[in-house]
């Protein structure tokens, strides 16, 4: 058999299309949460528990993930995809066939394990196949993608959560038209020495060869489960902000949230640029800082237009942090164990977002969701200072141990 180029227009489309069924899991539903809510208004907590659909697919990816990674790394990227797009595509549209919150969990819950699959043996195979400022490239653009997917899905999941709470659950579909392509248009990448882009990646690429960077690892861990519970407030509790300051509808919330994840979108797009100019380090405090200043909008705004404002200046600081993360990880970490570090990338991602509304929750609460996002941006902006300020610091605790010594 022909060996495939990853360079092909065939095999880019199929990875980044891929890519798009991870922003799926959970905000495409986010618009339907005001009326499921209603809905099941006789089960006991229901605020909390409808949230939790959302939700709960990111613990089960936090609990998938590291097997995942595990996986890939010992027998393949392509045969973990295909199998986890078909679980996801039956698990995802559960939704709209299932009349108790308690079977939505449960499919919402083998959901996340689907997701988990698709997140590592994706990233991981395009870490494979490109190398250096391809690299860094294509992950812009997989950040980009995954952007764009996600303003079309919770565009259409808003409206279609105008007609049916349920409607939005068929979305998940989308995975099984993806199957075809990815049997065809993929090759198997855990034998990374058999393509010539890899080659490149180990010469090229600073670290590939050095001990696992314990400190790196941490530092983007952190900085991704950290992130994901505040950016997660925004698909878990806008509708409800929405609701509550303009009577806004689930159309109206999807377009705000989908306005966000375009902005991420553009962002991305430009990472390869900015990359170029900046260094990770840098990228990351800007990133913080972009977010920042967007949720302080977000608390202190009064209106519609104000929080679309507050919520691309938030999008654009998330579409850098993600790829920046990513390519941070996939260009310091051997080659050996880069399924397993990604793997650990998603695993402290979506536990970010599975604690978003267990922390953000209860303080809305009591303070009321306008304080409780100003309170975030407050939280983002100290992070970006304090990196401004320890940035040598930072630099010398994330470096390896060979690059230091």
């Amino acid at each position: 058999m022909k060996q495939l180029n990853p360079q092909s227009i065939s095999t880019k489309a199929t990875l980044l299309l891929a890519s798009t069924l991870t922003v799926m899991s959970g905000a495409t539903i986010a618009p339907s949460l005001p009326a499921m809510q209603e809905h099941f208004a006789e089960i006991g907590n229901v605020a909390l528990w409808v949230r939790l659909v959302l939700t709960l697919p990111a613990l089960f990816i936090v609990i998938g993930s590291p097997v995942a990674g595990l996986i890939v790394d010992r027998f393949g990227r392509k045969p973990m995809l295909v199998i986890c797009a078909a679980i996801y595509g039956l698990a995802g549209s559960s939704g709209f066939v299932l009349n108790s919150l308690p079977a939505i969990l449960c499919g919402r819950a083998l959901l996340g394990l689907a997701v988990a699959g698709i997140m590592v043996s994706a990233t991981t195979t395009i870490a494979d196949y490109y190398a250096g400022a391809a690299r860094a490239t294509f992950m812009g653009l997989q950040a980009a993608f995954m952007g764009l997917g996600g303003v079309l899905f919770l565009t259409s999941g808003g409206y279609l959560a105008d007609l049916n709470w349920r409607l939005p659950f068929l979305i998940y579909l989308f995975a099984w038209l993806l199957l075809p392509m990815m049997v065809l248009f993929l090759y198997e990448s855990r034998q990374p020495q058999s393509h010539p882009s890899v080659q490149a990646d180990r010469t090229n690429d600073a670290g590939s060869l050095a001990p696992t960077p314990l400190g790196l690892l941490i530092l983007v861990y952190g900085t991704a489960c950290l992130t994901q519970i505040i950016f997660y407030m925004i698909p878990v509790q806008l509708p409800f902000y929405l609701k509550s300051l303009s009577n806004a509808g689930a159309s109206e919330s999807g377009l705000a949230i989908a306005f966000a994840t375009l902005l991420s979108a553009f962002a991305a797009l430009a990472y390869g640029k900015i990359k170029q100019r900046l260094g990770f380090i840098s990228i990351l405090t800007l990133s913080f800082g972009l977010m920042g200043i967007g949720y302080g909008i977000i608390g202190f705004a009064g209106s519609y237009g104000l929080i679309l404002v507050g919520l691309g200046i938030a999008g654009l600081g998330l579409g850098l942090l993600m790829p920046n993360l990513t390519v941070w990880i996939s260009a310091e970490v051997p080659d050996a164990i880069r399924g397993r570090a990604l793997g650990g990338l998603t695993t402290f991602m979506f536990l970010g977002q599975f604690l978003s509304p267990i922390f953000s929750q209860p303080i809305s609460q009591q303070v009321g969701l306008g304080i409780t996002y100003s309170g975030a941006g407050g939280l983002l902006l100290l992070v970006a200072l304090a990196l401004l300020a320890m940035r040598k610091q930072v630099l010398a605790f994330v470096a390896s141990p060979e690059k230091s010594s």
